[in-house]
């Protein structure tokens, strides 16, 4: 038996497979509170222990790996304490997907520990996609470069799109949008990722719910100025983006809002449906003007049909899908290769 653990800032969720990936189990734990993530995580993998013997495997979803880890990497002592070096960079991820591996490791000592990472589909990236115009040095001494994230999601849904449209994956030009609390885009040409929206760190690229996205460099210039280095990253991380803008962090609360003529909300979701077609047009123009699917995915970008058509409104014909992303079987068949 596999079980996947996809350990987020806010949830918790798992699921289990057999060795022919049929779910068995799964299940969904909001977790309110950030201080009682451990005790929360235990309690429900305590619920499992009676699996001891079956669950052979554990796949944990991680954020970043660096350059050093970018395959399904089986944790070791040593290895989990050189990926925890990468949490600084993802400070909403890291540090819970590596609490999962912990807490995993003391209640299934025998399982084997299995760490898939959000960058691993983007290891492939030509250097002109993720190469920043920074000097030399620097960049090799901070391993500053495009990582991209949320690799495991459009991977799969665009693998997926490829058999809802009958065709090889590795013949398509496919741009994936998944858009949650989180948002990312992604251009796909034969099968490879050849762009994506998220950077060194998942700050980068789209406004996102709390996440301000793009910047411009001199702003954090500024800031830096006057904010310590905490101060800047919570505004960054938490307070930024739609959060900024009209203060709502929730998609549902900002179209609640622009019925109530809220115009605050109004602006935010236009500023965020904006930057999206901005990346599609981009994308576009990358795969040479041609898209064989655009796919939507995650909360907002398959859980909203009126969002979707306020991004499609305007941009050139284009075959259309939504899906529901499955990381955690997306996992499973990496460890199973």
């Amino acid at each position: 038996m596999i079980l996947v653990l996809n350990c987020g800032s806010q949830s918790i969720k798992y699921k289990t497979f057999n060795r022919n990936l049929k779910l068995l189990k799964e299940k969904k734990i909001d977790v309110e509170n950030q201080k009682n993530y451990g005790e929360t995580l235990l309690a429900e993998l305590e619920k499992l222990e009676k699996y001891q013997k079956e669950i052979s495997e554990i796949g944990h979803r991680v954020v970043h790996g660096g350059e050093k880890f970018r395959d399904p990497l089986v944790v070791t002592e040593r290895n989990l304490k050189e990926i925890e070096k990468y949490n600084k960079f993802a400070p909403l991820h890291n540090p819970f997907n590596l609490l999962g591996i912990k807490i995993s490791k003391k209640i299934f000592p025998k399982a084997r520990q299995i760490a898939v990472f959000d960058t691993g589909f983007y290891k492939d990236l030509p250097e002109k996609a993720f190469l920043y115009g920074l000097p030399e040095n620097l960049r090799k001494k901070y391993g500053f470069r495009r990582f991209g994230f949320h690799g495991i999601s459009h991977e799969y849904v665009a693998r997926e799109g490829a058999k809802k449209l009958g065709k090889p994956f590795n013949k398509l030009r496919i741009i994936t949008c998944h858009l949650g609390g989180g948002a990312s885009i992604t251009a796909i040409k034969k099968g490879k990722a050849i762009d994506t929206s998220m950077g060194f760190t998942p700050l980068d690229g789209l406004m996102m719910m709390t996440r301000s996205g793009d910047i411009d460099p001199g702003i954090l210039i500024q800031l830096g100025k006057d904010l310590s280095f905490q101060k800047l990253e919570k505004t960054l991380n938490n307070l930024s983006g739609i959060k900024g803008i009209c203060g709502f962090s929730k998609m549902k609360n900002v179209l609640s809002a622009i019925k109530k003529k809220d115009e605050k909300a109004r602006l935010a979701l236009d500023i965020f449906i904006y930057r999206i077609q901005k990346y599609i047009g981009a994308y576009l123009a990358v795969l040479g003007g041609k898209c064989d699917i655009l796919v939507f995915t995650g909360a907002i970008g398959a859980g909203s049909q009126k969002i979707r058509r306020l991004i499609l409104n305007g941009l050139p014909k284009m075959k259309t899908l939504a899906i529901k992303t499955n990381e955690e079987l997306a996992i499973a068949k990496q460890i199973i290769k």
